[in-house]
């Protein structure tokens, strides 16, 4: 299995990276649609779900990264607290594996070089979700810090070690 992981600037958000550059997201979810059919994730934010989900397939999920601790910006009355990921495909679980949750409550990162830098715990989370086994591949399209090609590497040495 071959799944992917994109975490891009998100929608208006360019600004906050060095690059400046908006990402053309009708093209990235096409694109993802094409080449990744074994499954993929895409990281979002709140105010762009309405303009995004709209171009995904039916059967795409919306996920929830819930943070119990979150920036209260003056002016919002109601905290942005929760981040959706966009998620298809992924391994069918068998009856014997434990269930995931549609939702992952865990801290933001901070001083990790990049605003957005996801924490290990959403990592190993989004990994469970996809069901992958000893020998799958995840294509991280948006490294930006490497946390989440770092935390691929310690999950799939992890289930090597569990099969062998």
């Amino acid at each position: 299995m071959r799944v992917a992981y994109a975490d891009p600037p998100y929608p208006g958000c360019a600004g906050r990276y060095p690059e400046k550059t908006e990402v053309d997201h009708p093209a990235l979810i096409a694109r993802l649609v094409d080449e990744y059919p074994d499954g993929w994730a895409l990281s979002t934010h709140a105010p762009a779900l309405r303009d995004l989900l709209p171009l995904c397939p039916p059967d795409v999920r919306v996920l929830s990264w819930v943070k119990p601790w979150a920036v209260f910006k003056p002016g919002v009355g109601v905290a942005y607290a929760w981040e959706p990921v966009l998620f298809r495909g992924g391994r069918k679980r068998t009856r014997k594996q434990p269930t995931v949750r549609d939702w992952m409550s865990v801290g933001i990162t901070l001083r990790r070089g990049l605003v957005g830098a996801k924490p290990d715990a959403f990592c190993y989370w989004l990994f469970a979700v996809f069901n992958p086994q000893p020998g799958d591949l995840l294509d991280d399209l948006y490294p930006g810090t490497g946390a989440v090609t770092r935390a691929w590497s310690r999950w799939q040495a992890q289930m090597e070690l569990r099969t062998a």
